[in-house]
């Protein structure tokens, strides 16, 4: 009878795990519903913005300057609150969270590119890649972290500081830090305003392969229509609202549809 029970409640135990699982692959990456944002004196960012990240895709935020993308991904992104609606990160809905909390939810479910790579000089590239781990007091997976660092290219590099590398290669070892946890998701914040046209399209290609590659969901934000055409999903926003969304955008598509928001 005891050797009963225990199977019983392994399996129970295995039961719940595996419903937990197969729950957590269905709820999308992030969702806002109803987001809006109001700054001091009344100006108005977002404007009941909703919107749903699904998990494995790759989502591009345009928009003319003002228009509220920016203030869009620090709400999605956990790293700013909304004045009203819901927005929640992996299942987790952010605004019933203290600062404590959003802190450890963005450093368990959230990854950040940023145009100017935000590296630590100090630090090696392999330190700067496990950073994110040591900070949340983790043990890097080495066959995760070794496979993640020879797929963004990285392998060669590891012993260099930040200085020591081109930009394009900064902006790898910024992709790999992102990616090192294992995050629901990975906000991208004009990755490519500060490269060239060649590096910035490779970057593109690196992002765009660990969508397909590994199933990664990424946001990105720019102001790039090329850039924004790598994406499955592109939204295009104006006065804070999101006012054209385009399934596999072109870049003349997207162009031609904020330029028409800019001449308006």
């Amino acid at each position: 009878m005891r050797l009963s029970r225990t199977r019983n409640r392994n399996t129970q135990n295995h039961d719940a795990k595996s419903h937990d699982t197969l729950t957590a692959r269905h709820t999308p990456a992030v969702e806002l519903a109803g987001v809006t944002k109001t700054y001091p004196g009344g100006v108005r960012a977002l404007d009941e913005v909703s919107l749903t990240v699904e998990r494995g895709t790759f989502v591009a935020v345009m928009g003319p300057s003002g228009s509220g993308k920016s203030t869009l991904m620090h709400c999605a992104a956990g790293l700013d609150s909304p004045t009203g609606g819901r927005a929640f990160i992996d299942g987790t809905e952010i605004g019933g969270l203290d600062e404590a909390h959003r802190t450890e939810l963005r450093r368990r479910s959230v990854g950040f590119v940023f145009q100017s790579y935000n590296l630590v000089p100090s630090l090696t590239i392999e330190d700067n890649i496990l950073l994110p781990l040591r900070l949340a007091g983790e043990k890097p997976d080495r066959a995760w972290v070794s496979g993640l660092i020879e797929r963004v290219g990285m392998t060669g590099r590891l012993a260099h500081r930040p200085a020591e590398l081109s930009g394009g290669q900064q902006q790898r070892a910024a992709i790999a830090r992102a990616l090192v946890s294992r995050p629901a998701v990975v906000f991208a914040d004009e990755p490519t305003g500060a490269l060239d046209l060649k590096t910035a399209r490779e970057v593109l290609g690196l992002l765009r392969d660990l969508v397909d590659g590994l199933g990664q969901t990424v946001v990105m934000v720019t102001h790039d229509p090329a850039a924004a055409a790598r994406a499955d999903l592109a939204m295009v926003m104006a006065d804070g609202r999101v006012v054209e969304t385009l399934k596999a955008p072109t870049a003349a598509e997207l162009a031609q549809c904020v330029t028409s928001l800019e001449t308006e």
